[in-house]
């Protein structure tokens, strides 16, 4: 079989790596059109992908049109070139209208109910819309719900094993506590007209969890001198080692505030598309895992709360296990969807 794999993202490499590596042991070949998007192409040749680079991200309404113009053009002369038997994404904006021209089966996984472009250019257009069960939205008889979330097709067990060395590149000893601040760039099509911390929120926020642990930034942005010294300094690829340990996370980015509730770490979201979401509503109100909340000040107020809890991560842990007993691994879902179209 001849898959073609889009990657729009950094957490698209992580959510496809693992049946990507099991659809090429089986002896499947498979091609890997990709954006320049933060460290998605980091990640890419960390894992040793061969691919296409498709598109570089823009950042205004403008460069958006011209770039979905651009790689569309792309992904059709891709298309043609490879001749997959079937195309696979994550939102699939791109795939959904090129592959229903070209007769090719796109295989769209979601779990961002906000994205408005989707409702015109990719719901009505893909082969098949395979979303997690707790999806707040019905997207018709092509939709196909499944127990999971993306997080769980590379932070299930089955695949993630702490490594405690993270230590060492963190430079810090093993009983220190740390906190982990996300910031995010609100640059993506999806995100426009959103928000989350101001600058001045940031300070706030670093100065009061600094009473708790050493506080370590990642951000999409460039940062401004003021954090440059929390800035965290490792290899994206060590990420999900450095959330594992974190005594907690506080996040405006939805993908690290799950990852870090998925593997077991006290996870606080905030960001005005609070709410719109299905997977921050179960895991908040049926797992306690990631809490979410639209004002800033009250999700910095529940982050300070949690750290002078002190039994968290045990907390955390159990109620870990009892989302990983509901869940499936959601890799070989992937494998077996995509098989099952060609």
């Amino acid at each position: 079989m001849r898959i073609l794999v889009d990657i729009g993202h950094p957490g698209h490499v992580h959510f496809y790596k693992h049946a990507i590596w099991q659809w090429e042991k089986k002896g499947h070949e498979v091609f890997i059109s990709a954006r320049d998007k933060d460290v998605t192409l980091s990640l890419l040749d960390h894992y040793g992908f061969d691919y296409h680079l498709l598109s570089n991200i823009q950042t205004n309404r403008l460069g958006m049109a011209y770039e979905f113009i651009s790689r569309s053009r792309a992904l059709y002369q891709l298309i043609r070139k490879t001749n997959p038997d079937t195309v696979t994404a994550i939102g699939g904006v791109f795939i959904a209208p090129i592959c229903k021209l070209l007769r090719k089966p796109s295989i769209v996984f979601t779990d961002s109910e906000h994205v408005a472009i989707d409702k015109h250019l990719t719901y009505p257009l893909a082969t098949v819309i395979y979303t997690p069960d707790c999806f707040l939205s019905d997207l018709g008889d092509r939709h196909v719900r499944y127990a999971g979330y993306h997080e769980l097709a590379y932070l299930h067990p089955n695949h993630f094993k702490p490594d405690i060395s993270i230590y060492n590149q963190l430079n810090i000893p093993t009983d220190q506590k740390y906190i982990i601040l996300r910031f995010v760039s609100w640059n993506a099509s999806h995100d426009i007209g959103q928000s989350g911390f101001s600058t001045a929120m940031k300070w706030q926020a670093v100065q009061n969890l600094s009473q708790y642990g050493k506080v370590f930034i990642t951000s999409e942005t460039p940062l401004s001198n003021q954090f440059e010294p929390f800035r965290l300094q490792i290899e994206p690829y060590h990420i999900h080692h450095a959330l594992y340990y974190a005594d907690l996370c506080l996040s405006e980015g939805a993908t690290i505030a799950t990852e870090a509730g998925i593997l077991g770490t006290p996870s606080v979201y905030t960001s005005s598309l609070v709410g719109t979401m299905g997977n921050f509503v179960e895991l908040m109100d049926r797992y306690q895992l990631v809490y979410s909340y639209h004002d800033v000040a009250e999700a910095l107020d529940k982050a300070l709360q949690l750290l002078n809890q002190k039994v968290t991560k045990q907390v955390w842990n159990q109620r870990r296990s009892q989302l990983l007993a509901d869940k499936i691994d959601v890799t070989n879902f992937i494998y077996n969807a995509v098989m099952d179209y060609k």
